[in-house]
């Protein structure tokens, strides 16, 4: 391991350099202007795998191509492991706030050391080449990697990942593993590693509230005519109680309580809500009262008015009363929760609380159920002693109130389960100009994904692929 450990740090220049060639294509998935880019993003990443031995190949979906490399140097009864990542990234938007040129990365001095700056530095090109560092180490000192390993780039996570499904069942077979490691999210902090165990999902709603005809003047008929903005606030603002409990009917079904030792682990963490919340200018938790701040944020499932509108949005003023007005609504669930089932009981909801004249029409956007790692699920432990011996204290076990939908993908669609760790930072200003990564992280990153390889390779706790 030793051997394996100089020969990435001796390789951190060589490393940037090849980072910076990936961070240099505008692999924009979102953009259909940018679909070669994309496309030559996939090469790029097909071309070193296959360079450092892998069997690499494009996958063609129906958008953009997906890359699949694999290494079974290892051998037949070695753990196999499913890499995921993904090479495209967000639109560099609003360009005028970057200090510099977005797909030019540079390194610049930081408050924690150098840092690489550029648009997919941590989401997801930097985590993606610090894993593939740790791979070219394994194979420069011992000539095959600990396990066998599929790797798996997908071109358009950005963009809500429309071809994935396709991807996932026409390639079943190649994707055969025993769990899936994902490296696209942060430690705990700058010091301390982390192993993502739940993740939220995600159920979009949009409602529309229709009452007269056309919109109305409303002198002439305000005080007689429905006014479907009064109704749409009214039902929207009897989602939450005073307590914070959301007041759709089922909406807590499924919903279990974590583990007090999940409990008090995440007391130990010393989450300062107030601090947390100060960086957005607020400092008060709203979520449910009964809930400790991190459970609000990763335990419990939610209900968020996005954006409402309705009637005249122009300068000045214009007397109407309006036709229709419309909420868009996202609801984050925990696992254990139907998002079909919660979409159904909101329009319930606001179905049974219209007062005459008024309609309401319904329309269902994205859905994810929450996802949770198994408790004792294999290799959990080995990645905790990996991440412990290479920064030198336990990785925090925590949740995310985000989703990544590509998680609960692999559970129904190959039947394994994700391990999550990766290394980036809360302030990496991911999706957000001048979107950076520490190079400390990267280092270390590429460190502990070596010894995560070996540490893996050492179990015997693995489960056959389904």
């Amino acid at each position: 391991m030793d051997q394996v450990l100089a020969a990435v740090d001796a390789a951190i220049p060589a490393a940037l350099e090849r980072l910076f060639a990936f961070l240099r294509i505008p692999s924009i998935s979102a953009q259909p202007a940018h679909a070669p880019d994309c496309r030559r993003a996939a090469l790029w990443a097909r071309d070193a795998l296959a360079e450092m031995g892998f069997s690499a190949r494009l996958a063609e979906t129906s958008g953009h191509p997906a890359v699949i490399a694999s290494h079974e140097g290892a051998g037949p009864d070695a753990p196999h492991v499913l890499f995921y990542g993904h090479y495209d990234v967000q639109p560099a938007d609003p360009l005028d706030l970057w200090e510099t040129d977005p797909f030019e990365p540079r390194l610049v001095e930081g408050p924690r050391g150098k840092r690489i700056v550029a648009r997919g530095a941590v989401d997801d090109k930097g985590q993606v080449v610090s894993f593939m560092e740790a791979c070219r180490a394994h194979l420069a000192v011992k000539g095959r990697l600990p396990v066998r390993l599929t790797i798996l780039l997908e071109g358009e996570e950005e963009n809500g990942s429309p071809s994935l499904d396709e991807l996932l069942t026409r390639e079943r077979e190649a994707l055969r593993a025993d769990f899936v490691l994902v490296a696209d999210t942060n430690m705990w902090d700058f010091a301390t590693p982390a192993i993502t165990t739940s993740l939220r999902g995600l159920a979009a709603m949009d409602v529309r509230v229709h009452g007269p005809s056309r919109d109305l003047h409303s002198g002439l008929f305000g005080g007689i005519a429905l006014n479907p903005i009064h109704v749409l606030t009214r039902v929207l603002g009897e989602l939450r109680d005073a307590q914070g409990r959301i007041r759709i009917p089922g909406f807590y079904e499924g919903v279990q309580p974590p583990p007090p030792g999940e409990l008090a682990a995440w007391a130990a963490l010393g989450f300062d809500a107030a601090a947390f919340l100060g960086e957005v200018g607020l400092r008060h938790p709203a979520g449910e009262a009964d809930q400790p701040p991190l459970a609000q944020l990763w335990a419990r499932p939610t209900a968020e008015v996005n954006g409402i509108y309705g009637g005249y949005q122009g300068e000045g003023s214009k007397t109407v009363i309006p036709a229709h007005a419309t909420a868009k609504l996202t609801f984050r669930l925990v696992a254990g929760q139907d998002p079909a089932r919660i979409q159904d009981g909101f329009a319930q909801f606001v179905t049974a609380a219209l007062p005459p004249d008024a309609r309401a029409e319904f329309t269902r956007g994205g859905a994810a159920p929450g996802y949770r790692l198994p408790e004792g699920a294999p290799f959990l432990r080995a990645a905790q002693a990996a991440l412990a011996a290479e920064f030198g204290k336990p990785a925090a076990l925590i949740g995310s109130g985000a989703s990544i939908p590509v998680v609960e993908a692999f559970k129904t669609r190959l039947g394994l389960d994700t391990l999550l760790a990766g290394f980036g930072l809360d302030d990496d200003r991911i999706h957000a100009p001048n979107e950076k990564f520490e190079l400390a992280c990267f280092h270390r990153g590429a460190r502990a994904h070596a010894r995560l390889l070996a540490g893996f390779a050492a179990r015997a706790d693995r489960v056959p692929p389904p």
